[in-house]
């Protein structure tokens, strides 16, 4: 029952969402009994103006005016793919999916198709409806280019453009700038229905965790919070003063994605590079302690990375780096790529900080020495250093943020599905995971960027934020080893956004176990089974 709300919903409705193909052999083709008039739009938020829109559409080809008799006459709405829309960088907030769901579930409404292209243009050519309706906004200052370009190919078959009364005109953009929808469970319900993923597939993947062997590679830093209490400042000059408290330090960077996989049941090895001073035996005796097999290459010219911050009443006062960003030797980047080669993994992850091991000269080298059968992950965190993901090619995962996506192609501007995937071709990835931070995560899976199916989105599945730090190295342990397990991109986003939601609900850069993934995806299947059947009973009881 856990994806009762969305079977449910297809069930009812799913029977009258069509490919274009499919719509042409139904209503046939000129002249038709029965007219057919088409309208097209994003429908991203619908709201009372889309409905009269509808509903006056199909009143047009409808005997007596009456939108509701299937007698005669056919609606079909054709809603623009998520790939093609622009308005905003993060919409539409709902899936092209989902869309066209909402519009099936209207009476009055027979056919939706989703618009594989940017316009309707080619859908009107091919499908030649009777009618085609736009919105009185579209004529009131001035037909648009756009829409004589829908008029002249209506024209060149004997077909119509109408226009709906402008009495009641909104904007989806409008509404959703004073409240984004909140559809967590619905595109979770969604992408589970359409990849055939139940919960107990997802918990059975956990069990899985314990038969694979990873191999991270990257930076350690040595993450550090010194506590202390506000005294005042000096008399005599700016000076903050201070009082200490205390300290905690903690093992992060890559070593703390060798320490969420190692807690999530995994045979971990970690291959990083330390100097030769009190936080090298700290990250050693650390990492030891956690079950990972550490290989570090000692570097006697180099301190261990260390990043200070100085917490005063939880704010982050300052913050103080000891640190050496210059590449690694030669005799170094010897070393890693002889364990590289001879360290047996079903996965490779290279996860980079910037701090000397992995840059121009370095990555290419150290690539080539990845097993030709091990799975390649690659992930470029970059705070306050130069960095570009798409310096790791031909990898099998890529799991980025979009300011370092937007940072690799030097795009301010673009839509992240179009973000998306020209940062998957640049990279010549297989599968992209993008982090949108507290708004989620877009997945891009393959090539055909025009596909219905190239993407897919979740939100996040964060309840009370504690910390969100780390929450993109717990994303990434968990989908890589996700991926080791079933191979698939949707349940690696599942799993990887719900660890990393984990680790944000609480304090610190912790090391997230199965424990806390499977406590939250009871939380998730549960909370999908109340809003399922909440929602089947309103359906009940409209029917009624």
């Amino acid at each position: 029952m856990q994806d009762l709300l969305m079977q449910d919903l297809l069930a009812k409705f799913g029977h009258k969402i069509k490919t274009a193909e499919e719509l042409k052999k139904i209503i046939g083709g000129r002249p038709r009994q029965n007219k057919v008039i088409m309208c097209h739009g994003v429908f991203d938020v619908v709201h009372p103006g889309h409905i009269r829109h509808l509903v006056y559409a199909k009143s047009k080809v409808s005997p007596h005016g009456n939108s509701l008799d299937k007698s005669q006459g056919i609606l079909i709405a054709s809603i623009t793919a998520d790939i093609h829309i622009t308005k905003g960088i993060h919409r539409p907030h709902v899936p092209h999916k989902l869309r066209a769901v909402n519009i099936a579930a209207f009476e009055f409404v027979d056919y939706v198709v989703i618009d594989e292209n940017a316009t309707p243009l080619k859908n009107l050519e091919y499908l030649q409806p009777d009618y085609f309706a736009k919105g009185y906004e579209y004529v009131s200052n001035g037909m648009p280019p756009k829409t004589s370009e829908e008029a002249k190919i209506l024209e060149s078959y004997g077909g119509e453009i109408v226009f709906t009364p402008g009495d009641y005109v909104n904007s989806s953009t409008s509404l959703i700038n004073i409240a984004p929808p909140e559809l967590q469970m619905e595109k979770l319900s969604i992408l589970m229905s359409s990849e055939g993923i139940t919960f107990a597939e997802l918990r059975n993947c956990l069990k899985k965790f314990s038969s694979l062997k990873v191999h991270v590679v990257g930076d350690t830093i040595i993450d550090s919070f010194t506590y202390a209490s506000m005294i005042g400042g000096q008399t005599k000059s700016p000076t903050m003063s201070v009082l200490y408290q205390n300290r905690v330090d903690y093992v992060g960077g890559a070593g703390v994605v060798a320490k969420h996989m190692r807690a999530a049941g995994a045979d971990v090895i970690f291959t990083t590079v330390l100097g030769n001073d009190a936080f090298k035996d700290f990250a050693l005796e650390d990492l030891e302690a956690s079950g990972v097999k550490c290989k570090a290459v000692v570097d006697q010219t180099r301190p261990t990375t260390n990043k200070n911050a100085i917490i005063v009443k939880d704010y982050r006062l300052l913050k103080i780096d000891t640190l050496d960003n210059s590449t690694i030797t030669d005799s170094v980047l010897n070393q890693f790529v002889k364990q590289i080669k001879e360290t047996e993994a079903d996965a490779v992850v290279f996860s980079d900080f910037r701090h000397g091991i992995f840059n121009k000269r370095t990555i290419p080298t150290l690539a080539a020495a990845i097993p030709p059968n091990a799975y390649k992950v690659a992930d470029s965190q970059v705070a306050s250093r130069w960095g570009n993901i798409t310096e790791f090619q031909n990898f099998d995962l890529i799991t980025p943020n979009e300011r370092e996506a937007r940072f690799s192609l030097a795009d301010q501007d673009s839509g992240i599905r179009s973000l998306a995937a020209n940062l998957y071709d640049a990279a010549n990835c297989k599968t992209l995971i993008l982090k949108l931070s507290e708004k989620g995560l877009i997945t891009c899976k393959n090539n055909d960027h025009s596909s219905l199916d190239s993407f897919f989105v979740l939100d996040s599945f964060a309840g009370h934020v504690l910390d969100a730090v780390g929450s993109g190295d717990a994303l990434l342990a968990y989908a890589t080893l996700t991926m080791l397990a079933t191979k698939s991109a949707a349940c690696a986003s599942i799993i990887g956004s719900i660890a990393a939601a984990c680790e944000c609900e609480v304090d610190g850069n912790i090391p997230i176990t199965t424990d806390v993934v499977l406590a939250k995806l009871d939380t998730l299947e549960k909370k999908m089974m109340f809003e399922s059947f909440e929602a089947v009973e309103e359906v009940e009881v409209c029917a009624l």
